[in-house]
């Protein structure tokens, strides 16, 4: 699990203390900081992960640099302030993973009671309920993705955008013939 952090010391701990009560429990977590200045650090040591510093942030370069330190065949991205609401979440992720016709997986984001009005809109119409198998779409989120290693190493992450590293990327596996799912 590659989680991506920059001062995310309000959301960390939840974050964390979520991961690590899945049922799915055959994993690693790597946080990806990029130099955060809060406590983010401090509060992840506090748990059993592996802390890799980055300079001049690029989302996509944190995920391939978590992904080259980790030892899975399934990588899965969470960003430090995406808390998972259930101990099945990894398993509902990754379980699709399954299929060799599936290139990689993205679950659903919630808002919390206190998001704006407009992130609230956005995050329900975004994601929805029904669960989705991708053809065309090139709609991907590595705020709570999961993929294959062998996928990735055929298709790492563009380390030079500043954003949308996920949709080009998805772009990429919808080209080869393979389909990304919506898992809600």
């Amino acid at each position: 699990i590659i989680i991506r952090v920059k001062n995310e010391e309000k959301w960390i701990n939840s974050c964390l203390r979520s991961v690590y009560k899945q049922n799915y429990e055959n994993f690693e977590v790597i946080l990806v900081d990029n130099k955060s200045t809060d406590n983010t650090v401090k509060m992840a040591e506090q748990f059993p992960v592996k802390i890799v510093e980055i300079d001049n942030y690029f989302p996509g370069k944190a995920i391939n640099e978590g992904i080259k330190i980790s030892k899975g065949q399934i990588i899965v991205c969470l960003s430090g302030h995406c808390i998972p609401k259930n101990k099945n979440w990894l398993l509902n992720l990754v379980s699709n993973l399954e299929n060799n016709e599936i290139g990689g997986v993205y679950g659903r984001q919630e808002p919390l009671s206190f998001s704006s009005p407009y992130d609230k809109r956005d995050l329900i119409i975004t994601f929805g309920l029904d669960k989705k198998v991708q053809i065309k779409d090139y709609f991907f989120h590595n705020a709570n993705s999961a993929f294959r290693k062998d996928i990735w190493e055929k298709f790492p992450f563009d380390e030079k955008i500043h954003n949308l590293e996920d949709r080009l990327w998805a772009k990429k596996i919808i080209n080869s013939n393979l389909k990304i799912i919506y898992e809600p």
